[in-house]
């Protein structure tokens, strides 16, 4: 069996579990980027593409984990050298520009996949699977809240312009954990405080963003950017007609179960295993897919769903009204798409 190649582009916070997930899969990785790929590389022990276009010619898959902005330019890049893409998270800074990414994959015959790592931790994964089951009956509240230490003062993340800001950066796992649990949204309303300032996100913030789902559930969405220092901590849980599901990353048994039949079961879901990183087998995964295995647990079209979301969120932020959202259409692409303007992405830095 021939050695997986895989192209890494990017050398910022995010490329080192990548990278660390890559070279446990025993891949061979190169690395691109304008800052940092010598060092990512000499630390992994990959090689060096001197620009995107080596790069390209070296991969049979394409990894990109650089700022939100420059996903577009590169996955189109990526896939009309006929190369399959997987993408952190969001898929691209808009949903259009998403759609656009996707649509290109679907004309060349490649598949695209978004980084939403969080369906790969074990614990959501096993709630997946019993919200699925039926154990707690039909979700009717869901919270989710994230939060810890905000990114490096300065940095993209904190430029909503540049594709930053924290809902779109870090909520957005939790919007597409609301899709994967409770289904299609009609309606999005949130608030921010403190509010962004000519589009630059305060150091120090806290989002809530309230999702109307179609079946009638309401999810509640809360991020944290705190100060240094802070401990990063995630929880959920999903409130269903039967029973209640819950996660806590801050306590010893980090899911629970609680339902009337659980005196018939252990009462409990299978506790986290990270025996394997869930980064190394979300890449396992995707990259099964995309070189013709079986179908992954996301997709294109449950990225171009989260940044649409996402977007909706932002305008809520912006005008202080709900949001009404059409999400099927959202994600509607061409069969067929043809690029009119020549790729810019030597122009764009990619080592965030």
């Amino acid at each position: 069996m021939n050695t997986l190649r895989v192209g890494l582009i990017g050398a910022g916070g995010i490329s080192h579990v990548h990278a660390a997930g890559w070279r446990e899969l025993g891949a061979e990785v190169t690395v691109y980027s304008h800052d940092g790929a010598k060092a990512l590389a000499e630390r992994y022990g990959f090689g060096v593409a001197p620009d995107l276009e080596s790069l390209l010619a070296r991969a049979d898959i394409v990894d990109i984990v650089t700022s939100s902005r420059s996903h577009r330019d590169l996955a189109l890049a990526a896939i009309a050298a006929g190369r399959p893409v997987i993408c952190e998270k969001p898929l691209a800074a808009t949903s259009a520009e998403a759609r656009e990414i996707a649509a290109a994959a679907e004309a060349a015959g490649l598949r695209v996949f978004p980084a939403h790592v969080v369906r790969f931790f074990p614990e959501y994964a096993a709630i997946k699977a019993e919200v699925d089951a039926g154990r707690i009956g039909e979700p009717a509240v869901l919270r989710f809240v994230r939060g810890g230490e905000a990114p490096r003062a300065g940095s993209w993340f904190f430029d909503e312009n540049a594709g930053g800001g924290i809902v779109l950066d870090q909520m957005i796992h939790d919007l597409d954990q609301a899709l994967w649990l409770a289904g299609e949204v009609s309606q999005v309303y949130a608030v921010q405080s403190p509010p962004s300032v000519a589009g630059i996100v305060p150091e120090v913030v806290t989002a809530h963003v309230v999702l109307t789902h179609r079946s009638g559930a309401i999810s509640h969405v809360q991020g944290t950017w705190g100060a240094r220092g802070t401990t990063f901590r995630t929880s959920a849980d999903i409130a269903g007609t039967k029973g209640v599901l819950a996660i806590d990353s801050g306590v010893d048994v980090p899911v629970t179960m609680d339902v009337p039949s659980a005196q018939e079961t252990d009462g409990y879901l299978p506790p986290p295993a990270h025996a394997e990183s869930p980064y190394t087998t979300q890449l396992r995964e995707l990259a099964a897919a995309a070189l013709g295995g079986p179908e992954p647990r996301v997709s294109a079209a449950d990225g171009i769903r989260a940044v649409a979301l996402a977007e909706a969120a932002a305008r809520s932020i912006r005008t202080g009204l709900a949001v009404e959202v059409a999400l099927d259409a959202t994600i509607a692409t061409e069969s067929t798409f043809e690029s009119t303007t020549e790729s810019t992405t030597e122009s764009a830095r990619v080592s965030a």
